[in-house]
C-alpha cells in the first residue's frame, strides 16, 4: 500500500472534501445527529478501508438509506433504539459475508452499471448547482427526486434565481476556475501541481475569501452557506457527542425489521457500488464481494456502538477517489484519519468553507461520471444494451438510486428473455418436394421454459402433412418443460399428418411415441444431453 502513497496521499485529500459535506448532509437529510455522519465517514475510511479488499473503493454513510433511516428512528422511539438495528444489521451483514452472498453483485448487467454510474453523475450535477449558486435549502448528500420540503430536483434549479447569493457564486466560479486550470493545463507543468491537488487550492482560497469578505455587505457569506460541523466546548462536550445503543430494546420485532432492512439495502448498495468503481478502475482490479460483506458488517458494527449512520460503499467518494489518482486503500483510510483529525483540531476552520467551493469540486466529479460521449456510445450498442441503461439513468434521476437500479434492472431481464426466446432455436426449410414441407429444427444449447413461447410458435405454425427433422444432437440441457411441450405436440401431429424425425445422440426415432419416454425422464425433472 505505502508504494502508491505519492498517488493516494493527494487523493485522499479530495475525497476528505467532497466526504466532509456529505457525511454532515446526509445525517441531517436522516434526521439524525450531525456528528454521527462523521463516525460513519471515520469508520468508513479507517475500519472498513483496512478491512476491504477493495483498492480504490471509499466507505460512509450513503444517501440511499437516509429515508429508511429518517422513518426508522420514528418507528423505534428513539436514536439509541435505531442504534441496536445498527448493529445487528452489521452483524446480518457478516452472516451474508460467510453465506457468500457476495456473487449476487456479479448479476448485474453491465448497461444498468453504466446507467448507474452516468445517473449518479448527472444528479451530483443537478444536486449541486443550487449549492454553486448558494441555495442551500436541501442537505448535500440528497439523492432523492422529491424533497421533504415538497419541492423536487427541478423546481429547486428554477428557484435559484430567487436565492442566489453573490458571494457564494463569485467564490463558486473561481473555484471552479482553479480545478478546470489545476486538472487541464498546471497538473501537466510539474510533479508540484500533481501532488498538490486543485481541490485543496480551491478550498484554501475559499477559505481566504470568506475571511476577507465578511464585512463586505454584497460578498459576504453567512453561516448558513458554510460548512457545518460541530464544534465541542470541551473534551467533555466532544465526548458527548457521542451516542450509545439501548440495547433494552432488542427484544422489539420492529427493531429486527429496521436491522434487516439496513443489512440488504447496505449490502445491495455496497455491491453495486462495488462492480461499478471496478469498472471505474483504469488498473481494473477485481473486489472479492464476499470480504467487502465482512468488512462492511464490521464496519455498521463499531458504527453502532458509538453512534455513527449505517454505512456502505458509496460512488461518489469511490470515484473522486479514482479520478484523483487514488491507487491502493490507502487514499481511504488516510480520508477517514484526515476527518478525525480535522474534527478535533480544527473543527473552526473547517466552518469557514464555503458550500459552493464543495459544489465546485462535486460538478467536476459528477461530470465526469456522466460525460456525454457515454452516451452516444451506449446508443451505438444498440437497443439491447441502450435500453436498460437510459431506464436505468432516468429512474435514478426521477426517483432515487435502489428505485432507478431496479427499473434498469427490470428492464434488462425483460430484454434478456426476448433473447432467450429468439435464440431458443433455428430452423430449417429445406425443401417442399413430393407434396410435403421439408423442415429442419436445431435446438440451441440450452433450452429453458423461457423459450416456451418461441418453440411453441414455431410448432403451432407448422403446416399440415411436414416431414419435421427435430435435431437436439447439440442441446447440452432441455428443461422438463419443453419436453412435455414436445410430447404434447408429437400427439397433435398425428392429426396433422406431419412426420418426426427426432435426431440426438443417443440414435434417431421416427415419430416417437413419448419424447418423455425416449430420455427417460422423472417427472419435473430436467435433462442434460452432454
Amino acid at each position: 500500500m505505502f508504494k502508491t502513497l505519492k498517488n493516494d496521499l493527494p487523493a485522499s485529500v479530495v475525497v476528505f472534501f467532497v466526504a466532509l459535506p456529505l457525511c454532515l448532509g446526509i445525517a441531517l437529510a436522516s434526521g439524525a445527529p450531525l456528528f454521527s455522519g462523521l463516525i460513519a465517514g471515520i469508520i468508513g475510511g479507517i475500519v472498513v478501508g483496512s478491512l476491504s479488499g477493495s483498492k480504490i473503493g471509499v466507505s460512509g454513510p450513503a444517501a440511499g438509506l437516509a429515508a429508511i433511516v429518517l422513518t426508522a428512528i420514528g418507528t423505534l422511539g428513539s436514536y439509541e433504539n435505531f442504534l441496536v438495528a445498527v448493529v445487528l444489521g452489521g452483524i446480518i451483514q457478516l452472516l451474508f459475508g460467510v453465506l457468500k452472498a457476495g456473487v449476487i453483485g456479479y448479476y448485474f448487467p453491465s448497461s444498468v452499471i453504466k446507467g448507474m454510474l452516468t445517473g449518479i453523475g448527472i444528479i451530483i450535477i443537478l444536486k449541486q448547482i443550487p449549492h454553486f449558486f448558494g441555495y442551500d435549502a436541501e442537505p448535500e448528500g440528497a439523492d432523492s427526486f422529491t424533497w421533504s420540503s415538497g419541492e423536487n430536483t427541478f423546481s429547486a434549479l428554477l428557484g435559484i434565481f430567487d436565492n442566489i447569493i453573490i458571494g457564494s457564486m463569485v467564490i463558486g466560479l473561481i473555484s471552479l476556475a482553479i480545478l478546470l486550470l489545476w486538472s487541464n493545463v498546471l497538473a501537466k507543468k510539474g510533479k508540484f501541481f500533481e501532488i498538490i491537488q486543485g481541490p485543496l487550492v480551491a478550498v484554501v482560497v475559499g477559505i481566504i475569501f470568506y475571511v476577507l469578505t465578511q464585512s463586505n455587505e454584497t460578498l459576504s457569506i453567512a453561516e448558513s452557506h458554510l460548512v457545518s460541523v460541530p464544534v465541542p466546548d470541551s473534551f467533555d462536550s466532544f465526548i458527548g457527542q457521542f451516542s450509545f445503543p439501548n440495547f433494552s430494546a432488542i427484544t422489539n420485532p420492529e427493531v429486527w425489521i429496521v436491522a434487516f432492512t439496513i443489512a440488504l439495502v447496505a449490502s445491495l448498495e455496497t455491491l453495486l457500488c462495488v462492480e461499478a468503481t471496478d469498472k471505474l478502475d483504469p488498473d481494473k482490479n477485481v473486489t472479492p464481494t464476499n470480504r467487502e460483506l465482512l468488512a462492511q458488517g464490521t464496519g455498521n458494527i463499531l458504527s453502532g456502538l458509538i453512534g455513527g449512520l449505517p454505512i456502505t460503499q458509496v460512488i461518489v467518494r469511490s470515484s473522486a477517489n479514482i479520478q484523483s489518482g487514488g491507487k491502493s486503500k490507502m487514499s481511504a483510510i488516510i480520508h477517514g484519519f484526515l476527518l478525525l483529525i480535522s474534527v478535533i483540531l480544527i473543527p473552526r476552520l473547517l466552518n469557514q468553507i464555503p458550500l459552493s467551493v464543495l459544489a465546485a469540486i462535486l460538478l467536476i466529479v459528477g461530470y465526469k461520471l456522466a460525460k456525454p460521449a457515454l452516451f452516444k456510445k451506449m446508443y451505438k450498442l444498440g437497443w439491447k444494451q441502450s435500453v436498460p441503461f437510459f431506464v436505468t439513468v432516468i429512474g435514478i434521476v426521477f426517483t432515487d438510486l435502489l428505485v432507478g437500479i431496479g427499473l434498469g434492472l427490470m428492464v434488462g431481464i425483460v430484454v434478456i428473455l426476448l433473447k432467450s426466446y429468439q435464440n431458443s432455436h433455428f430452423l430449417h426449410i429445406e425443401d417442399k418436394s413430393n407434396g410435403k414441407h421439408r423442415i429442419k429444427m436445431v435446438l440451441a444449447e440450452e433450452v429453458t421454459f423461457f423459450n416456451k413461447g418461441a418453440i411453441l410458435k414455431e410448432l403451432d405454425s407448422l403446416p399440415r402433412d411436414t416431414y419435421l427433422e427435430f435435431d437436439v444432437r447439440k442441446t447440452r440441457y432441455l428443461d422438463y418443460d419443453i419436453i412435455e411441450i414436445l410430447d404434447d405436440f408429437a400427439f397433435k401431429a398425428k392429426e396433422r399428418n406431419i412426420d418426426i424425425k427426432l435426431i440426438s445422440k443417443r440414435g434417431i426415432v421416427e415419430n416417437p411415441p413419448s419424447f418423455i419416454e425416449f430420455f427417460q425422464l422423472r417427472p419435473k425433472s430436467n435433462i442434460s444431453l452432454s
